[in-house]
């Protein structure tokens, strides 16, 4: 299992453990999609320096 699997898993996890209505899948979601862009940046597959950017070049 790499690390996007692991965090995917791990916001998921977290997400069900509040499971209780709509409004908790929509949390679950969330903590999916953070779990998974977390993951995905440890692999190395996502560089986050190309979405919050390093300043305007000049």
């Amino acid at each position: 299992m790499n690390a996007t699997q692991t965090g995917l898993l791990a916001g998921l996890v977290l997400g069900l453990a509040a499971y209780q209505s709509f409004v908790a899948f929509l949390v679950t979601l969330a903590v999916g999609v953070i779990g998974l862009v977390v993951g995905r940046a440890l692999d190395g597959e996502l560089d986050l320096s190309d979405v919050f950017g390093r300043g305007r070049d000049r």
